[in-house]
C-alpha cells in the first residue's frame, strides 16, 4: 500500500519561508506523478502544485513563491514555500497518482496522506 506522510508544517510568520516534505513509502516512488493541494476550513480541498518526471504545474495563485520538487532516491516529494501570507494558513496535504501527467483534479489522485498545519501569523 502506498503511504504519503506529510511533515514540516508549523506556526511561522508572514514573509517567513517553509519547506514542506512528504516522504511515500509503498510501492515505486519514481512511477508516481505527486501532487500537493491545501483546505481551510469550510473549503473545498484546493490543487496547489504537481510534478511528474518531466514537468511541474502550479496553481497561479502560488505561481513564483511555491516549488516543488522530488528527490526519487529518498522517496520523497518537497513543496518550498516563500513569502508566506496569512490566506496561505492551511492543511497541506501530499498525493500520490498513477504515472502520467501532472493534474489538478483531486479525484485523479489515488493515495493521500494526512496532512500537515501551516499557520501563518500576520
Amino acid at each position: 500500500q502506498v503511504q504519503p506522510v506529510e511533515s514540516g508544517g508549523g506556526l511561522v510568520q508572514a514573509g517567513d519561508s517553509l519547506r514542506l516534505s512528504c516522504a511515500v513509502s509503498g510501492g515505486t516512488f519514481s512511477w508516481y506523478t505527486m501532487g500537493w493541494f491545501r483546505q481551510t476550513p469550510g473549503k473545498k480541498r484546493e490543487f496547489v502544485a504537481a510534478i511528474n518526471w518531466s514537468a511541474s504545474h502550479y496553481a497561479d495563485s502560488v505561481k513564483g513563491r511555491f516549488t516543488v520538487s522530488r528527490d526519487n532516491d529518498k522517496n520523497t516529494v518537497y513543496l518550498q514555500i516563500h513569502s508566506l501570507k496569512p490566506e496561505d494558513t492551511a492543511i497541506y496535504y501530499c498525493a500520490a497518482k498513477q504515472w502520467g501527467a501532472t493534474s489538478t483534479a483531486e479525484g485523479s489522485y489515488d493515495y493521500w496522506g494526512q496532512g500537515t498545519q501551516v499557520t501563518v501569523s500576520s
